[in-house]
């Protein structure tokens, strides 16, 4: 199977697998994968379509070198292409980038000067990985925007929290940003429900969480394993999402 066609049937499973787990918001946010090494092309979800209806042949190939200023064109929302585009240009490991507002992530991202806390085993995942955009200014309608989104991820920053508005997640590959998502929103929920108690919490200190990490980093193969397994279910529940 070509690489494009593998790429659209990943991207198009995680797709469906947001809205299964509520990570989606009506017919907005967006998953997008780079098919060039400049980041210029990659593919996105249309405008409109529902997560839980998509199809890989229905993801849209962009090439920003071409797109006017709104994306009509391509059937794009323009906020979509405008973040996306920014970041798949300037950090070349951005191969795939998934913005969601699925609901604990995003209530942190509304806490005022909230940095994740290293509460658990899968919030260590995160040690040091998480940006944070503090200067919430309306939709992304603006190409300066996406460009100052994407220049606050650095020194290996991959998640990026979006104040009083949701998170981006970046990654190699389909399968690691899928998995880095679904573990993001876990630990999120489990700091929303910790928080919510009112008792003092019991923190993992520095040295331990960034071990931890690196444990994470180098566990073998799981993303993949995660994302071929959901592959497998939806193969037999609702194979149509690979057409």
């Amino acid at each position: 199977m070509g690489e494009m066609k593998q790429t659209r049937r990943e991207l198009a499973a995680a797709f469906r697998w947001a809205a299964r787990l509520n990570y989606h918001e009506a017919v907005a946010n967006h998953f997008s994968a780079a098919v060039s090494d400049d980041g210029q092309k990659f593919l996105i979800n249309p405008r409109g379509r529902h997560f839980s209806r998509m199809r890989a042949s229905e993801l849209v190939l962009i090439d920003t070198a071409k797109i006017d200023d709104d994306g009509i064109d391509y059937g794009v929302d323009p906020t979509a292409w405008i973040l996306h585009s920014h970041i798949h240009q300037k950090i070349p490991n951005a191969r795939v980038l998934m913005h969601s507002h699925m609901p604990y992530a995003t209530t942190l991202a509304c806490i005022e000067e909230f940095e994740f806390l290293m509460l658990d085993q899968n919030a260590c995942r995160f040690f040091r990985r998480i940006a944070y955009d503090r200067n919430y200014s309306g939709m992304l309608l603006e190409a300066s925007e996406g460009e100052r989104l994407a220049s606050l991820m650095t020194e290996g920053k991959d998640v990026l929290f979006l104040g009083n508005h949701g998170v981006l997640v970046a990654a190699p590959s389909v399968a690691e940003c899928f998995e880095k998502l679904y573990y993001l929103e876990h630990a999120s929920k489990l700091q929303v429900l910790a928080l919510s108690t009112g008792r003092p919490l019991s923190l993992i200190g520095d040295a331990v969480a960034s071990a931890t990490r690196k444990q994470w980093d180098e566990y073998p193969e799981a993303a993949q394993m995660f994302l071929s397994e959901l592959m497998k279910i939806l193969d037999e529940e609702s194979a149509d999402y690979i057409k």
